[in-house]
């Protein structure tokens, strides 16, 4: 008898041994091990940050910009063409038709395209000073130094587009050039730079 309960006891005794050792084994696994003084912390791995999104230019509705109104009529006053021509890496961009006519308020601002072949009207109510940032700006596409439209510059050719106005070289702030009579703006992103074609087909313009 006294046997049998020893060995009850002895039996209980065995089974609490391994649930304590089971809940240590938990224990020890579940918390890190202490560092040793002097030991150097774990690399930790630095946060990244998302990259910037592309400030978006957003083309006007038929509001007023820069004083320039979107208009029933052409105006009449001043009446000017230029010529604009975009070249990305030797393939010539197309300048839309249309830049700048909202038919959907019956209006068009004084600077405006009618055809996809780089000429730019202005017609407006009063003579002004345009320049090739107005255009931009109306067309709703971004425009400085290191980009033009959907154009950018190569970072390993000084990081600036090359820019030409009536043939000769232009190294000031692109949306700065004045829109007078029959200027011939070329535009261009590299490598390869081509050289500038020169627009001679004014006809009555």
């Amino acid at each position: 008898m006294i046997r049998r309960r020893n060995r009850r006891v002895l039996s209980l005794f065995t089974v609490l041994v391994t649930l304590a050792g089971a809940h240590t084994g938990l224990a020890q696994r579940g918390s890190a091990a202490p560092r040793p003084a002097g030991a150097p912390k774990p690399a930790t791995k630095p946060a990244t940050k998302p990259a910037p999104k592309p400030a978006t230019v957003r083309a006007p509705q038929g509001e007023t910009v820069s004083g320039i109104s979107c208009d029933a009529m052409e105006g009449a006053r001043m009446h000017t063409h230029q010529h604009l021509v975009l070249i990305d890496h030797g393939k010539e961009l197309t300048i839309p038709d249309n830049v700048g006519q909202r038919p959907d308020r019956n209006c068009l601002y004084w600077i405006h395209t009618h055809t996809a072949d780089g000429i730019i009207h202005i017609e407006a109510p009063q003579p002004r000073t345009f320049t090739l940032g107005d255009f931009f700006t109306i067309w709703g596409q971004p425009l400085d130094r290191t980009q033009a439209a959907t154009m950018r510059a190569a970072k390993g050719e000084g990081g600036s587009l090359k820019v030409w106005v009536n043939g000769q070289p232009y190294t000031g702030d692109p949306r700065a050039i004045p829109l007078l009579v029959h200027a011939d703006i070329v535009i261009e992103a590299g490598p390869p730079f081509i050289p500038p074609p020169k627009f001679t087909n004014w006809g009555t313009l």
